[in-house]
């Protein structure tokens, strides 16, 4: 026992953790430097078996903490070089890594005040600085959560409790007509599972068209509803994207939001990705419309150069953001008018025990200011348009839809080939192999497309010309 007590007493040595700390910021800021200059792969490929096999599951202690995390390191997909296209994850400012160290150091979870005072008032005032660049009141409020696919399960037990008619959440729906929503087909997959999740089933979402830019298409929300209402279902909400994942296009929200105010519909947007445009002057005019949204999901962890997670999910009318979990913890919370406790967050979230999520977000905010995250969006969504139409000059590509804003999905279309889906797919492979770049493949209706995510603030035209030199030497000949 008294060796067991000498081991944790050592694990908190402050000058043990003020040298490792040292250290390992020397060794990141090396990987940094590197990474920005292209000196190693974007991604070491190793296949998911052999990477079980690199590592050890015995834990008998005695390792070196350093040269772990620097295997970590150098065997992790490296956000930080200008190559990387690839998902909606940007790399983290090193500001908010220290950021992170904080939170993790100071372990202040969120669920009562009590437990995270700072990070508490950090979390209101960033979600009231959001709410304000969407055009809304001081009547908005928020919470944040665990990445965006939670958010749009929180946003849309709101819309059910608010608009079914009935107290859903404690009567359940035995017995009544079966709930659904509106959905664009080009929706992100978390919507589809929230209404799976809230019991809906698969016919809960209900599908709603998209134009030829693969924008939802207003024109068919109220046949939409007219096919759900003839199936037997009661419609409560309409889900559009800013922007969608798939192709980065923006659904048209003026209309949208005019179909449900004359529906009586609320109205969420899913703009984990698109919502950052609203700092950008030149770029908020893809945005028209959400200030009339009921609720709204912000990832500040994609366009807002922040590590995950980092998710707001606001609410236009602040008070219906206290009817996602209409329940009551005894142990934790003594209330009467939720609104009461704003600052008790367990009561407006699905976690109980969450990180300072806000901690990064403020302190980039008030470091920065506001301006360099604008344009930052500014200069990825300009550069996603100039490849756009660097794609349509090249008669070996093709673009299914000029990219909007900083997702762009082409494919290589070389003469004499006829499975351009099976040509798609090992290119990509081989330039995983190689290292050069890392990008993702997306299906579309016509079959599998390359797909670009150009958040990475060091990637630059050059770079994805190298990148349409790269699909043309990696790809099979014919």
């Amino acid at each position: 026992m008294a060796d067991e007590r000498e081991a944790v007493d050592a694990a908190f040595d402050a000058a043990r953790f003020q040298e490792l700390g040292h250290r390992l910021v020397d060794s990141l800021a090396e990987h940094l430097r590197q990474a920005q200059r292209g000196a190693m792969p974007v991604l070491p490929w190793v296949e998911p078996d052999e990477q079980v096999r690199q590592w050890s599951a015995e834990f008998a202690g005695g390792a070196d903490p350093l040269a772990l995390l620097e295997r970590v390191i150098a065997g992790s997909n490296h956000l930080q070089h200008p190559r990387y296209v690839g998902h909606q994850v940007t790399p983290a400012l090193p500001l908010a890594a220290l950021c992170h160290l904080v939170a993790t150091f100071l372990n202040s979870a969120t669920a009562v005040y009590e437990m995270g005072p700072v990070a508490t008032a950090m979390e209101r005032l960033c979600a009231g600085w959001m709410a304000r660049q969407l055009g809304w009141s001081e009547a908005a409020d928020g919470v944040f959560t665990s990445g965006g696919s939670l958010g749009n399960l929180t946003a849309l037990l709101a819309a059910r409790q608010a608009r079914a008619g009935y107290d859903v959440w404690s009567e359940g729906e035995a017995g009544r007509p079966p709930l659904a929503v509106l959905v664009g087909a080009q929706a992100h997959y978390s919507v589809a599972r929230a209404l799976q999740i809230l019991g809906l089933g698969r016919d809960g979402a209900v599908p709603v068209a998209v134009d030829d830019r693969f924008r939802l298409d207003p024109a068919d929300l109220a046949p939409a509803l007219r096919r759900a209402e003839a199936a037997g279902r009661q419609v409560f909400a309409v889900v559009a994207s800013s922007c969608s994942t798939a192709t980065g296009a923006f659904d048209p929200l003026e209309p949208v939001a005019d179909f449900c105010e004359l529906a009586g519909l609320w109205l969420h947007i899913d703009g984990a990705h698109g919502a950052s445009a609203a700092l950008c002057p030149t770029e908020r005019h893809l945005l028209a419309g959400i200030e009339r949204a009921d609720s709204v999901v912000w990832d500040a962890h994609k366009m807002m150069l922040l590590p995950a997670l980092c998710t707001a999910v606001l609410f236009r009318d602040g008070r219906r953001s206290f009817e996602a979990f209409a329940q009551e913890a005894s142990y934790l919370l003594h209330r009467h008018d939720p609104s009461e406790e704003w600052y008790n967050l367990c009561g407006r979230t699905f976690e109980c025990t969450k990180p300072m999520m806000a901690l990064p977000l403020y302190v980039a905010l008030a470091t920065y200011g506001e301006g360099m995250f604008g344009s930052h969006v500014g200069s990825r969504f300009a550069l996603g348009r100039q490849f756009g139409r660097l794609l349509a000059e090249a008669p070996d590509f093709e673009l299914p839809v000029m990219p909007t804003a900083n997702i762009v999905c082409f494919r290589y279309r070389p003469a004499g080939v006829s499975d351009l889906d099976g040509l798609q797919a090992e290119v990509r492979r081989r330039i995983l192999a190689e290292g050069s770049f890392y990008l993702v493949q997306t299906r579309l209706p016509d079959g599998i497309y390359l797909r670009v995510t150009l958040i990475q603030p060091r990637t630059a035209l050059a770079d994805l010309e190298e990148l349409l030199e790269t699909v043309r030497r990696l790809a099979p000949k014919p």
